[in-house]
């Protein structure tokens, strides 16, 4: 055995070299955690290591030992042996795929060093004494912000495919990747996608209809039928008053407006307006009167249906839930069934959003914009990217501003940069009662609208809908519902996240849902006994809400009646302003 590879002398410095690399993370992580400003933003709890505890000894040890493995193999792949040890990204990750990191040592090395001094960090954070789990879980987010950051993909000097490219192009890639930054910074967000080839209402948002009703707050859409025959009760859609609206219309072939249609339903839809500072002064009450309920007379009026079908999404779910809850208290039971689509109503478990939303984050919003002001589009936006910083932040910026290349062509992430404001009360409002203190799924205790609201007083059926691998809604959180509406429900949960979850069109029919009928029982028992089912939920839900349409007459002619007539053809006005 050669001196460098057994040797004590040799090997002993080594260890120290390799255990100082992830130690240096560590106490980086650490110092990082310590000098970050108390001001109202995230704030994860300040940390100090007791340098004696039994725990860290070990985890330091098995590092070290880990450390040298590595280091054995990399001699062992030099003198053309087979490497015994290797240290494998998690599933998922992307960022070493490409060859130039395993063809060569020297990369292979640095990448399989960051995946261990990374997993070191994660573990470590396991081991420091903290005084709750929300205090952990804070942690956990911060050390996966911080070892992602440090990833040697972001880096010019330690990614492979930056130097091919740049020797390939003659370093025109690197000319490319700083324009790109450049225009970048301009715009003041990372371009995640080829913003030139989308224009709404053009090829994207292109579902046929006419603005029939417009407020301060929002525009109702009215589509046009594409069968001869509609179902007697119309359908209301209320989608999120955060980001727009066509993430429900994309494109014809993933069109969730168009498929409900197609369906033979005569569809209405809310579009938010981008809210300015002249908004600046509406709360939750001015959302609920003058969006949704104000919505729910229009359809009824153009109908002539004193019931209606009912649909929201996310937040926008949210406050559809909320408004049938007031005009219960009021004594009116408008819908004839309600389907919400990755939505919360009982905020006990948020996923890593609720991290954000403490008390001292709360004052210091509150104290900003509480009274008036707005939330900007940038800090949510920046918030949403921050729970999936490898995809919507790190990749982008290795591939735009490393790599030189222009992000392709992608209609969901087109919509998902064209981000909305929303007014300070409102935000603050909601933070507050239903993030905060879960106070929606107690009977009676909040007001709105003047009024005690009481979800249990929803007694039309319902159609429930979440997601399996939602890191917005958390699908167990979403299966809540059913312990707090009082009408015959379904849930339904489908693959995917979020948005894919949601927009998976049935013409592709891809990915599955599970269904089960008992719903007393919990989330995970419920998983359990349920039978998965191939293909789209949109199929399964299309049979449940035809069972609510109240039997079919013609299609109308034209949208409106004499009292809401068109305004303008759809998508309208509201939906296409931006956020510079």
């Amino acid at each position: 055995m050669s001196k460098a590879e057994g040797s004590n002398d040799a090997v002993h410095p080594m260890f120290q070299q390799f255990f100082q690399a992830g130690q240096s993370m560590a106490q980086g992580f650490m110092a990082f955690l310590n000098q970050m400003p108390r001001d109202g933003g995230f704030t994860p709890p300040a940390v100090q290591l007791p340098p004696q505890a039994e725990a860290l000894k070990s985890l330091q040890q098995e590092f070290m030992a880990q450390q040298a493995k590595l280091w054995q193999a990399m001699l062992a792949r030099s003198q053309g042996g087979q490497p015994e040890f290797q240290v494998a990204p998690e599933a998922g990750d992307r960022r070493f795929s490409a060859p130039e990191w395993s063809e060569s040592p020297i990369y292979d090395y640095i990448r399989q060093s960051y995946l261990l001094n990374a997993r070191y960090l994660k573990e470590l954070v396991e081991k420091v004494p903290l005084e709750d789990e929300r205090a952990r879980e804070k942690l956990r987010f911060a050390a996966r912000q911080y070892v992602d950051a440090l990833a040697p993909s972001n880096f010019a000097a330690t990614n492979p495919e930056f130097v091919r490219l740049a020797v390939e192009t003659k370093g025109k890639s690197i000319t490319d990747g700083i324009n790109n930054l450049i225009a970048d910074l301009e715009k003041g967000r990372i371009s995640m996608t080829d913003e030139s080839v989308f224009e709404v209402g053009k090829n994207i948002a292109t579902t046929q209809g006419a603005v029939i009703f417009e407020n301060e707050l929002m525009q109702l859409i009215q589509y046009e039928p594409l069968t001869a025959k509609v179902a007697k009760r119309p359908l209301l859609v209320v989608p999120p008053c955060i980001n727009k609206f066509y993430i429900m219309d994309l494109q014809p072939e993933n069109s969730l407006i168009r498929f409900m249609v197609e369906q033979g339903h005569t569809v209405f839809l809310v579009s938010w307006c981008n809210p300015g500072a002249e908004q600046g002064h509406l709360g939750w009450d001015d959302y609920l009167e003058q969006g949704p309920i104000t919505a729910i007379r229009v359809v009824q009026d153009i109908s002539r249906q004193k019931e209606i079908n009912t649909l929201g999404f996310c937040v926008g779910g949210t406050l559809l839930a909320s408004a049938l809850a007031v005009l219960a208290a009021r004594g009116e039971q408008p819908a004839a069934s309600l389907t919400l689509l990755t939505t919360l109503l009982d905020y006990s478990d948020t996923g890593e959003i609720g991290l954000f939303i403490d008390e001292q984050f709360l004052a210091a919003r509150e104290a900003a914009i509480g009274k008036g002001g707005l939330l900007q589009a940038r800090e949510l936006q920046n918030t949403f990217s921050a729970l999936r910083p490898n995809d919507l932040i790190w990749n982008y910026v290795a591939n735009n501003y490393l790599k030189g290349q222009k992000p392709q062509a992608f209609d969901l992430l087109y919509w998902n940069s064209d981000s909305t404001n929303l007014p300070g009360p409102f935000a603050c409002w909601y933070m507050r009662n239903l993030y905060h203190d879960n106070s929606l799924r107690i009977p009676g205790k909040l007001e709105m609208c003047g009024v005690k609201v009481d979800l249990s007083k929803l007694e039309m059926p319902t159609y429930l809908f979440a997601a399996r691998e939602d890191h917005i809604v958390p699908w167990h959180s979403a299966y809540q519902s059913t312990r707090l509406l009082s009408g015959r429900t379904r849930f339904v949960l489908g693959a995917s996240g979020h948005i894919a979850g949601v927009i998976n069109p049935a013409s592709k029919n891809r990915r599955s849902y599970w269904i089960h009928d008992d719903v007393k029982m919990d989330s995970e028992s419920w998983l359990g006994a349920a039978q998965e089912q191939k293909g789209s939920w949109w199929n399964d839900w299309a049979l449940w809400i035809k069972e609510h349409g109240a039997g079919e007459k013609a299609a109308p002619k034209k949208p409106g009646n004499a009292r809401y007539k068109a305004i303008e053809a759809a998508p309208g006005r509201y939906v296409k302003e931006r956020v510079v």
